[in-house]
């Protein structure tokens, strides 16, 4: 359990800040961005939650906290992915995304157009987090191709994106309040 008795430490007062194995590193360090993109991604996610209810706000509240998760394993660099060694995103997480997506996307009729960001505020906030969340995937793809990267957390954060998509949608009266994309429209 993390317990934080002080704020802050001083310990980056240079620049540099530790991972999960106590190793220290440049704060621009690709690993740090991809976990603090992440971060950002969760903090949006919480604006999110001012306007869902219900089963909307549950599966946010489940992704908040994988996305602790996720920070965690980030943290944690190795080529040991097992969960018994590390908190690490294992694949029911993947599977359970999946099953929210493939539930919510059943009752929506096929896009004949791009979505524009917008309808309800829920489905707004849903696309920014969706923006962020593709940022991210896209730091921890650019790491996992220099350096190990647990292959569930990178499939976690693909399936992320999808699941934020199609919960917009679904907010947005199962897709009737989509705000639709006319290419051209004001040339």
């Amino acid at each position: 359990m993390v317990k934080l008795t002080k704020i802050y430490t001083r310990g980056g007062d240079d620049g540099e800040t530790s991972l999960a194995d106590g190793a220290r590193v440049p704060k621009y360090d690709l690993r740090i961005e991809a976990y603090g993109t992440v971060d950002e991604a969760n903090s949006v996610i919480g604006l999110v939650r001012l306007h869902t209810s219900g089963a909307a706000d549950a599966m946010l509240g489940r992704i908040q906290n994988d996305l602790f998760d996720l920070g965690a394993d980030l943290a944690t660099p190795g080529d040991d992915f097992s969960a018994t060694t590390a908190l690490r995103i294992v694949d029911a997480q993947v599977d359970r995304l999946e099953a929210e997506i493939d539930a919510m996307n059943a009752d929506l009729k096929p896009l004949e157009s791009f979505i524009l960001p917008g309808g309800s505020a829920a489905a707004a906030y849903l696309h920014l987090a969706r923006t962020v969340s593709r940022r991210a995937e896209r730091l921890i793809s650019e790491l996992y191709g220099i350096e190990p990267v647990n292959p569930a957390a990178l499939r976690y954060a693909n399936r992320l994106s999808d699941h934020l998509f199609v919960l917009g949608r679904h907010l947005n009266d199962n897709g009737a309040s989509d705000v639709l994309w006319v290419p051209g429209a004001n040339r």
